[in-house]
Formats: structure tokens, C-alpha cells, sequence
């Protein structure tokens, strides 16, 4: 930046000695001013000044921005200062709390080891009820066990018995229902495989059908007792109106007209012929109600067809009642098979070996309630009576 100077520039004053009048000078001639060097002094001045007071203006402000940042982290610092105290202040309440827990621990830990040692008792004395009640329970099974399991038995026995003599079916699963009633109430837990047993054999009764054997009884019992009043196949079957009649036909009612032959010491043929078709056919229905006892069902329905033949042949056709008795005995033999018998007494023998086994057991003599010592932290141990 340059700066002109004023034309007015004050010339130096003179010394007192030059001020006495001189004399005029000569004219001169007209010479160029030559340039001044004091303004570009003064002007480079000027600009440093400038430039140091822009300096100085930089430098305090960033003098002021360093004491607010230091103010800033001055306060940064105070509150960091107040969060470490709080921490700190934190930390010593959470170790006093340590030490609570520590104490209250160790406390709980003195309580379970005087409960463990009260467990411990009461376990033992625990095991030496449970010895003396099975003792108790073992001792020949006297008493509500013993009578029911006497019971169940017989009933077993009953039914096997009636099963095998009278071919009772009804009144063996009666008697086994009973004995399955009456072992439910054994309290012994070793007897659960005798009713699984005795299940099994109900079941086998059940499904040869008992009311349905009784029902095929009670009919041929009622059909043997009708056999009697049955009517007979007509000896002479009448000839239809009309029909032409052969030869020997009318050669036979010549002969019949002159000579008739029979017997005079016996009954007539007739009635002969029918007391032996009664018989046979009593004789099948018969044969036909053993097969039903003994559970044969093909000599049942072999029987039964015999049955059904000696009707048909030997009876009249034209009768209601014969045709009621074919349709009674027809039914008997399209019934559904009941199957072979059921073996019976594999409940009953199984029950006598669990009795058999259990009165073999020695009887243990109950063991005298102790009190359990627990060796835990070289204390004696603590039982609660």
C-alpha cells in the first residue's frame, strides 16, 4: 500500500546563526524534486502495525477461546469429579452390601446344614417305619389280607370245579367277577399279576357265550319234549285226482281185495316206524346237547343235521308244528360256533404259589429307630423329635 505525501511538508528550521539577511541569490534553474524516502518508511510502518494488530486481535481471541475451552473442561472436569465421587460412593454401598450378603450367606448356609442334619433324621427314621410296616405286612399275611385272599381262592376253586363238572359257564364267571372283586381289596401290591391272570381267563369265559349255550339248551330240551306229539309221515301218500294209474297199481288193489298180510304178535308196522323215528331223533337231540357241554361244535352241527333229516323224512311236512320244530333246529345249525372250552385254574395256581411264596419268607425283625449323625462342620447333628 503506498501513501503520498503532503505537499505542505514543514521545511527544518535553520540555525540562528544563518538568519542575518544574505544576499540575494543568483537565480537557478528548475530542477525535478527528487522523491522523499520518508513516506514509504511510514507507510511500511503503518502496514506492520496493522498486520500486529491483527495478530494481537487473532492471538486474544484465540486467548479467549482457550479460556472458555479451559472453563468448558473446567466444568467437564468438576463434573466428572462429582460422577467419580457418586461412583465412588456407589462402590462402597454396593461392598457394604457385599458384606451383608456375605453375612446373610453364611447364615443361610449354618441353616441348611442343621436342616440337611434334620433331614437326614427324619429320613432315617422314615426308612425305619417303612422296614417295620413291611415287616408288619410280610408276617404271614394274617389278618383283612389274608381272609380276602382265602375268599378269592375258594372262588377260583368254585369255579374251576362247577366249570369242569357241570360245564357252568355262567356260573364260573360269576364266581370269577366275585374273586375279582375281592382280590381289588388285597392291599398287597405282589397280588396285581393274579387279577391280570384272572382277567385273561374271564375273558376266555366271555367269549364262548354262556347265555347263548343256555339258550341252544333250553331249545332242544323244548323240541325234545315236543318230538312226541309230532305227526308221522302218512304211510300211503295220497294219489292226486286224475293221475293215471299204472299196472302194478291196480294188480296190487286186486291182490289187496283177496289177501292182506301183516303181523298179529307185534305192533303194527306203522306205529313201529314211528316210535323208532322219535327215538332217533331224540337220540340226535341228545347227542347234540353233549356236544354243546363238551364245547364239540362239529359234533354239534353234525347232530343237529341229523336231526334236521329224521324231520324231514320220518315227520309230516304238512305239519305247522313239524315245520316250527325244522325251523327251530335250522337256526341251531347257522348259530355262530362258540369255540373251544377255556382252560381254566392258571389264576387259582398262581395265587397258591404267591401264597406259598410269601408264608416261606422269613419275617425281619423291625429295626430300633435311630437318630442320623451327619458329620458336617464338626457339629453333632440336630433332630427334631
Amino acid at each position: 500500500m503506498t501513501t503520498d505525501s503532503s505537499s505542505t511538508d514543514t521545511v527544518p528550521a535553520t540555525p540562528a546563526s544563518d538568519a542575518a539577511p544574505r544576499p540575494a541569490p543568483a537565480p537557478q534553474r528548475s530542477v525535478a524534486p527528487a522523491p522523499r524516502r520518508g513516506g514509504g518508511t511510514l507507510a511500511v510502518a503503518i502496514l506492520f502495525a496493522l498486520v500486529a494488530l491483527g495478530a494481537a486481535g487473532y492471538a486474544g481471541y484465540r486467548v479467549w477461546q482457550l479460556e472458555q475451552r479451559d472453563v468448558e473442561k473446567t466444568g467437564t472436569v468438576e463434573a466428572l469429579k462429582a460422577q467419580v465421587g457418586s461412583l465412588s460412593s456407589s462402590v462402597t454401598a454396593l461392598g457394604e452390601e457385599r458384606a451383608v450378603l456375605r453375612q446373610r450367606m453364611g447364615d443361610a448356609d449354618s441353616v441348611n446344614r442343621s436342616l440337611r442334619e434334620e433331614v437326614l433324621g427324619v429320613s432315617e427314621r422314615t426308612r425305619n417305619l417303612e422296614d417295620a410296616v413291611a415287616n408288619l405286612s410280610e408276617q404271614s399275611l394274617s389278618g383283612h389280607d389274608a381272609m380276602l385272599l382265602d375268599e378269592a381262592e375258594s372262588l377260583l376253586r368254585m369255579a374251576k370245579e362247577r366249570f369242569a363238572l357241570f360245564g357252568d359257564a355262567s356260573g364260573a364267571l360269576s364266581a370269577y367277577e366275585l374273586a375279582d372283586k375281592t382280590l381289588a381289596g388285597v392291599n398287597d401290591g405282589a397280588f396285581s399279576g393274579v387279577r391280570q391272570s384272572l382277567g385273561a381267563e374271564r375273558e376266555a369265559l366271555a367269549a364262548i357265550r354262556p347265555a347263548t349255550r343256555e339258550h341252544d339248551l333250553e331249545t332242544l330240551a323244548a323240541l325234545r319234549a315236543q318230538l312226541p306229539e309230532l305227526a308221522l309221515k302218512p304211510l300211503d301218500s295220497a294219489r292226486p285226482t286224475g293221475a293215471p294209474v299204472s299196472f302194478w297199481q291196480r294188480a296190487g288193489q286186486a291182490l289187496g281185495s283177496v289177501v292182506s298180510v301183516r303181523r298179529d304178535d307185534a305192533a303194527p308196522l306203522a306205529a313201529a316206524d314211528g316210535r323208532i323215528a322219535r327215538e332217533l331223533a331224540m337220540l340226535d337231540i341228545a347227542h347234540a346237547e353233549a356236544a354243546i357241554l363238551a364245547y364239540d361244535d362239529v359234533a354239534r352241527t353234525s347232530a343237529l343235521k341229523r336231526v334236521d333229516d329224521t324231520l324231514a323224512s320220518q315227520f309230516d311236512p304238512a305239519s305247522p308244528a313239524v315245520r316250527d320244530a325244522r325251523a327251530r333246529v335250522s337256526a341251531l345249525v347257522t348259530a355262530q360256533a362258540t369255540g373251544p372250552a377255556p382252560q381254566l385254574g392258571g389264576a387259582l395256581a398262581e395265587l397258591r404259589n404267591l401264597r406259598a411264596v410269601h408264608a416261606l419268607k422269613p419275617v425281619k425283625p423291625a429295626a430300633p429307630s435311630s437318630p442320623a449323625h451327619a458329620a458336617t462342620a464338626g457339629e453333632p447333628a440336630k433332630v427334631t423329635p
